[in-house]
């Protein structure tokens, strides 16, 4: 994991010219620990702290009921000012794409960032909408009757990525 996330570091950088107007918005639960373990990375090896955002897309998911009505304010709309920003949006799997097809949408509420970028630990696969990630950890070829779990220390005690057949 540690290995993974200084190469994804390393090429946010590359990509970006450094780690100016750069901001991470890590995804509820997990994508939060792992956006600051990157901004962390980044801070040792430029120098330069990156604001580290949290970012809750439930409310903006197709496949869930709707709990904001029109005007609402994006869940995590808080501080993060997005205009003319460089977000990179981080989270732990990478799956049908649904979860970020969301964090998109809320982004876009909030402003018109210069770019969007997505950098993820595991991808597994079963795309269902058009989106790809710009930095993966590792590719995770999986089954749909199988489910990738993130362990993160800062929430389970523990580094690992486990892979559970289910049903």
């Amino acid at each position: 994991m540690r290995r993974a996330l200084t190469r994804i570091a390393h090429e946010i950088l590359e990509r970006n010219g450094g780690a100016s107007d750069l901001v991470l918005v890590g995804g509820r639960t997990r994508g939060l620990p792992i956006a600051k373990r990157i901004a962390d990375l980044i801070e040792k090896f430029e120098g330069t702290p990156v604001p580290v955002y949290e970012l809750d897309a439930t409310d903006y998911r197709d496949d869930r009921p709707k709990t904001r009505s029109a005007g609402d304010a994006p869940s995590g709309r808080g501080p993060l000012q997005v205009e003319g920003r460089r977000i990179v949006l981080v989270d732990d799997v990478f799956y049908t794409g649904r979860t970020v097809r969301a964090a998109v949408d809320a982004l876009i509420d909030m402003g018109r960032p210069s770019i969007i970028q997505l950098a993820v630990l595991i991808d597994r696969g079963h795309r269902e909408l058009p989106i790809r990630a710009d930095y993966v950890g590792k590719n995770v070829p999986t089954s749909r009757a199988e489910r990738v779990q993130v362990r993160l220390e800062e929430i389970d005690g523990v580094d690992e990525v486990v892979l559970v057949r289910t049903g």
